[in-house]
């Protein structure tokens, strides 16, 4: 599933919450140069179509999963930063569920359908008769009439709170519903 929709959804919520876009920019990103390292070994393992290569699909499992390691330390470096934590365990589950089954996400047909997507093996999906952890597994659709829509899982559900998290406490929009500290003063009762 791309994170496209989730964060423009946790934006849209977050300016609409008195949120600053202008605060992402004072975040200090650890290890920024391993998101930009994972995003690139994911290309090559998953060339878009305009692009002149083609990975053959065991070297693209390979390195899928070792796009995934990338992330995980990239995220560890920054679990700090709220909502980063609750993307890592997503990321987690879903490592987990391409992990036992053979290096693809299984999806369910179902899913497939109800995204209007058609396949039996694709790029890192395939759909498996009876996959391991199957509730792991990509089982529910965007429908097909939503732009990037696609098929996902419970981890991506979970990355999915985790990015609209980040976005609401990382432009403030979260701020006026923290309890202040100190500068509240009671005033002493009359006698």
């Amino acid at each position: 599933m791309s994170l496209v929709w989730p964060v423009a959804v946790g934006l849209v919520l977050a300016l609409a919450a008195g949120g600053k876009l202008q605060r992402l920019a004072t975040l200090r990103w650890r290890g920024l140069w391993l998101f930009y390292v994972a995003l690139a070994v994911r290309i090559v393992a998953f060339p878009f179509g305009f692009l002149p290569w083609r990975t053959p699909d065991g070297v693209a499992k390979v390195l899928y999963l070792v796009s995934y390691a990338i992330l995980v330390v990239a995220v560890a470096r920054n679990a700090r930063i709220p909502g980063v934590a609750v993307v890592a365990v997503g990321m987690a589950l879903n490592v987990l569920a391409i992990s036992v089954n053979g290096g693809h996400m299984p999806a369910l047909t179902s899913a497939l359908r109800g995204a209007g997507l058609h396949f039996t093996h694709s790029r890192n999906s395939a759909v498996l008769s009876h996959p391991n952890l199957p509730w792991l597994i990509d089982r529910w659709a965007v429908p097909s009439w939503i732009p990037w829509g696609s098929i996902f899982s419970v981890g991506d559900v979970i990355v999915s709170v985790g990015a609209i998290v980040f976005a609401l406490v990382a432009t403030g929009a979260l701020d006026r519903f923290r309890p202040r500290r100190g500068g509240d003063t009671a005033v002493a009762p009359a006698a």
